[in-house]
This record gives C-alpha cells, sequence and structure tokens, in this order.
C-alpha cells in the first residue's frame, strides 16, 4: 500500500479519557515536522490531523478530535480556543441599560501553562535565551514548530504533580473550535449533580447532547476523502460507559463499514471515591465493556488497575518506571505512550493496515475484546542489538498487563498483534564478528521484522500474528512527567553502567517502546471472575438508585448473561476449556 492518507476522527468520552488523549496529542505533536524539505515520517499526520485556516489567513494544524466532558472541567481552557479569533473583544458591552457585575475568581494557571502564554505572546523566558521573534497568537504550523523548539531549548523540569486538576493543566496544543463539548447537565465537581451511572449517561445521548455530537462528526467527517473509522476512548467507571455504549451504537448504525476501536479507560483509583461508588464502578465495568464490545470493531479496556473486581491486585511494576498510580497525570502518560505504540499499523505512511482489517484479524469467532501489554520503556541497551535485547528476555516475555488481564503463559493465543517502536540508530540484527558462534537463532537473522517475529513464535508457536518496528522513538517534550529511572540514558536505552548513586534524575527526551493487543484465551477467566463478581449483586437492594434512569432490570440480567457468553467465546481452539473449576459451575 502506498501513502493513501486514511483519515481516523477520534472521540473522548470523559474525564480520564481526556487525560490520557491529552498526553496522547502531545506526544503526536512533539513527533510533527514541519520542514517541508524533510524527508516524510514513517507515521501518516494527516490520518489524525486536519489542516485548516484562521481568519487572519494563518495555516493550521489540529486534531480531528472530538472530546466531550463535564461542567467545570476545564479550569482555564476555554471551550472554543483561541486559535480561531476574531480579534473582537467578546466581553464588548452593547445593553444600554443598567449592568450589574458578578466577580468571579479565576483559576490559576500553573509554571507550564504561563510559560506557554510567553511564548505565544512573543516573551522572552528570563530562564533561557530563546530567540526573541515572536510566536504568532493564532499559531499555524510554523509558530507550533517554534513552541516545540522553544521549550525543548528551555530544558525546563516541570513539575507538575501537585498543580494537576484537570487535564487542559498539561495541554500542549491548539485544539479545533469544534472540538471541545460540554455536557452542562452534569458537574465534574461537587457531590451533586454527578455523572455516576450508566443509566444516566445513556440517557444523555438524546436531544440537544445528541444533535450537538452529530454536528461536530458531519463537520469532521465531511472533510475527509478516505475515512477509515473512528478510535473512541472513553471511561469506563462511571457514567460514561453509558454514553460510550450509545456513541457506538450510533456510528455502528450511521457508518457501517467503517472501523470503531474502542478503548475503555480506567483510573486505578478515584480521590473521591466510597464503598458505594465502587459499587457502582465495577456496574459500569460490566455494562459498558459488553455494550461497546457488541457496537465496535473491537474493545480493549485500558487500564493500570491489577484488576476490575472487587479487590484487585496491585498496580503493574515496570523496572524503570517511577510512577504513582494514584496519580491520574502519571498513569494517564503511560497508558498514552502505550497507545501511542498501540495504533501505529494503521497510522503508517506505508504498508499500513485499514482499522477494519486490523481489528478483523484480531476479533474473529465473535472475540470483540482484546487485552493489551506493554514493555515502557523497551529494556534495550545503549549500543547493542536486538537480538542482545530479546535474547536477554528469552524466557519470560518482557511486557506487562494494560488491561488488568495477566496473561496465563501457556503459549495459546488466537491473534496477537506486536509493534517495536523507536530503535532508531541501533542495530537490529546481531553484529558478531566473522566466525564467532551466533548465542541464539535470533542472531543468526538477516532483519529486524524476522528477529522480533522469531522471539514472538517461539513464544506462541501456533498464534497468527503480525509484526511491526518503527524506528522513530515516542518523543517526551514537557510537560510529560518524569518518571523514568535513573538506569535510562538520554535516549531511553539502559546504560551499559550504572549510573552513580548521587545522580540526579534528568528527564528523558525519547523511548522505545514495545507493545501487544492480543485475543487470548486469558480474556476468559478474566470475564468470568468479573462475570460472577456482578452476578452476586443485587442492584435493587443494595444500589437502587442505579436502576432509577435505567437500565430496565431484564435489560441488566440480558447484559450479564451477554458478558457470560463472552467469557465463553475464548475457550481455546483445540475443545479444551482455558478455566477454572469455578468456571464450570457457572455453565
Amino acid at each position: 500500500m502506498g501513502s493513501l492518507c486514511r483519515e481516523v476522527v477520534t472521540l473522548q468520552l470523559g474525564h480520564y479519557s481526556n487525560f490520557v488523549g491529552t498526553h496522547w496529542w502531545n506526544l503526536q505533536d512533539a513527533s510533527l515536522t514541519y520542514d517541508p524539505d524533510a524527508p516524510p515520517g514513517e507515521l501518516q499526520n494527516d490520518v489524525l490531523f486536519r489542516e485548516g485556516q484562521t481568519f487572519g489567513g494563518h495555516i493550521t494544524y489540529t486534531p480531528r478530535l472530538i472530546a466531550m466532558d463535564l461542567k467545570g472541567s476545564l479550569q482555564t481552557l476555554r471551550q472554543e480556543g483561541s486559535l480561531y479569533e476574531t480579534g473582537k473583544d467578546p466581553t464588548a458591552i452593547t445593553w444600554k441599560g443598567n449592568v450589574m457585575v458578578h466577580k468571579e475568581s479565576l483559576p490559576t494557571k500553573n509554571s507550564f501553562l504561563l510559560d506557554l502564554d510567553k511564548l505565544d505572546k512573543g516573551e522572552i523566558l528570563a530562564e533561557v535565551d530563546f530567540d526573541p521573534t515572536p510566536v504568532p497568537h493564532c499559531s499555524g504550523a510554523l509558530a507550533m514548530e517554534t513552541v516545540n523548539s522553544r521549550l525543548e531549548r528551555a530544558q525546563k523540569g516541570y513539575r507538575l504533580e501537585g498543580s494537576v486538576r484537570v487535564w487542559s493543566d498539561f495541554l500542549r496544543i491548539h485544539l479545533h473550535p469544534r472540538t471541545i463539548s460540554v455536557i452542562h447537565e452534569y458537574n465534574h465537581d461537587g457531590e451533586a449533580h454527578r455523572l455516576e451511572t450508566f443509566g444516566q449517561g445513556e440517557a444523555l445521548l438524546q436531544g440537544s447532547v445528541l444533535e450537538d455530537l452529530e454536528d461536530r462528526l458531519h463537520f469532521f467527517i465531511e472533510e475527509c476523502d478516505y475515512l477509515q473509522g473512528f478510535q473512541v476512548l472513553c471511561d469506563l467507571a462511571d457514567g460514561f460507559s453509558g454514553m460510550g455504549s450509545k456513541v457506538t451504537e450510533m456510528l455502528q448504525d450511521s457508518y457501517g463499514g467503517r472501523g470503531i476501536l474502542t478503548w475503555g479507560l480506567a483510573p486505578v483509583s478515584h480521590p473521591d471515591t466510597t464503598p458505594m461508588k465502587e459499587l457502582y464502578h465495577l456496574l459500569n465495568y460490566s455494562l459498558g465493556m459488553v455494550h461497546m464490545a457488541n457496537n465496535s470493531s473491537f474493545f480493549c479496556p485500558l487500564t493500570l488497575k491489577g484488576g476490575l473486581g472487587r479487590r484487585p491486585a496491585q498496580p503493574p511494576s515496570f523496572p524503570h518506571l517511577n510512577y504513582d498510580p494514584s496519580l491520574w497525570y502519571h498513569s494517564s502518560s503511560v497508558l498514552a505512550l502505550a497507545l501511542d505504540s498501540l495504533t501505529v499499523p494503521y497510522r503508517l505512511r506505508h504498508n499500513s493496515t485499514p482499522m477494519w482489517e486490523f481489528a478483523d484479524a484480531l476479533a474473529v469467532s465473535g472475540r470483540k475484546l482484546v487485552a493489551a501489554y506493554g514493555a515502557l520503556p523497551f529494556p534495550m541497551t545503549q549500543g547493542s542489538s536486538l537480538p542482545d535485547a530479546l535474547g536477554d528476555c528469552a524466557d519470560v516475555l518482557p511486557w506487562k498487563p494494560l488491561s488488568a488481564c495477566p496473561e496465563l503463559g501457556d503459549g495459546h493465543c488466537f491473534g496477537q498483534s506486536v509493534t517495536l517502536k523507536g530503535l532508531e540508530g541501533q542495530s537490529l540484527v546481531s553484529q558478531l564478528r566473522p566466525g564467532m558462534q551466533p548465542p541464539t537463532q535470533l542472531h543468526t537473522l538477516d532483519s529486524g521484522e524476522e528477529v522480533l517475529a522469531s522471539y514472538i513464535n517461539a513464544h506462541y508457536p501456533a498464534t497468527p500474528f503480525s509484526v511491526q518496528l518503527v524506528s522513530s522513538p515516542s518523543k517526551l517534550t514537557p510537560p510529560f512527567p518524569q518518571i523514568f529511572s535513573q538506569s535510562l540514558g538520554p535516549q531511553g536505552f539502559l546504560q551499559s553502567q550504572a549510573p552513580p548513586p548521587n545522580k540526579r534524575s534528568c528527564a528523558v527526551p525519547s523511548v522505545p517502546v514495545l507493545t501487544s493487543l492480543q485475543s487470548s484465551p486469558a480474556l476468559g477467566p478474566w470475564l468470568s471472575e468479573l462475570h460472577r463478581g456482578v452476578s452476586t449483586l443485587d442492584p435493587r437492594r443494595i444500589a437502587p438508585s442505579f436502576l432509577s434512569q435505567g437500565p430496565e432490570l431484564t435489560d441488566f440480567q440480558e447484559s450479564l448473561e451477554q458478558l457470560r457468553l463472552l467469557a465463553r467465546c475464548y475457550r481455546n481452539d483445540s475443545g479444551g476449556v482455558m478455566r477454572s473449576s469455578s468456571e464450570e459451575d457457572d455453565d
């Protein structure tokens, strides 16, 4: 396949999804190149971004994105953004009668947002000798390149852990005025009018909210030449799971044949949780997963929780990450880094796989739920080779669960997509001198694709799979959190010598990432455990308000039956059953 651009429209539904999405778009923005003489990159930016023009004639490059959130969730960010300002004062008063002014204190901006404002106005930061050329207020492609380079030259070590309240606190790009949709019926903060249940979310997608979403979709879709589909990021724990179910149903009805890849997001913890809210979360997980899997080409939970049940295990520990799982700012950055790799196959400039083909290869025989795994970063020593790195982890796969579903470790899998991103400048094949005996079979192969494919085949000998190697890394520009260990060098590779104990950790500008997307028998017992946990609950007795706005009790019970049947789809093809004795009792 050549460089035909198949566009994607992204939808982000819910506050945590917008956390992950903000980090993800920051990563995309950091990888953009604006030099017309530079060779084209491996990933085609136009798949995700659209070109436009401001009222002043400036060229813009913004995400093809719809982001939905609740009232009070934007803080310092204006819903319509600042990219397409007309120059008119929106506060100008034309009313000639008496006016009463009520002043409200504005949210304060953190150090990163204040620096962005300075750059946007053409001011010079005192901390660094910047080129004084002002950045145009209506930032186009050239202006964004200037912002990127100046922030990188500043080398500022932003520590935003104590100041990030909402996702716009670390958003570094301009958004189109049609992107942000605020739902005013429910509040982001406070105890009153919270979007807590699946039924509330389902009921929302009608009337003005539905019309607003359809208008935004039509705007972005009508300018696409070859729309390949939609990637939906949706919160699972609250009422957005119900809204996501209705949104994906609408996409399936209106744009049949296009790919709908849905990623269900869940944070490790919620700051204001209670035992009752935890029960709501469990019910929302189950209902949202069943409905969105039915309506999507595939559905993949993305979370660093140790499980979605009532007693989850500890979050995964990554050997070279020092992250705080309870901080949304941290956990969302890890998931965004993984998503940057997981979505590579349908974003490639050459030999890309359209969304629907990508999904069809994984979601076979009704198995529309898939699980993600990642090595963040991929453990490779600076100056070594890919066969050396994979040989060092020959017995144990280097990735960790990103869907709260541990692997069974028995080598069975129905389908798999593996992506290794970011080995630019490193050797993909063995560098043994002539006459030396290859230490492993991997050292005899002639290409990086063959090396990775041979490694995967050794662990999954009877599994259909695909591999993708992308040399360009994920670029980590401010304000990506500084969560990497001191064992990593500047390019994210392991240092051959251990750093001194008193060495301060420094920002890592890029990292290599290995991810796997699997249709695995491990999902069978995982889904069955979730089904058993929800089946023991009677929402009429323990959470009567959960069903007050839907679904009906019969619909709720039917959804649980669909969850049980979905679990049964993940028995292996040879007739054996990947389940425990307690699961056999469910049958």
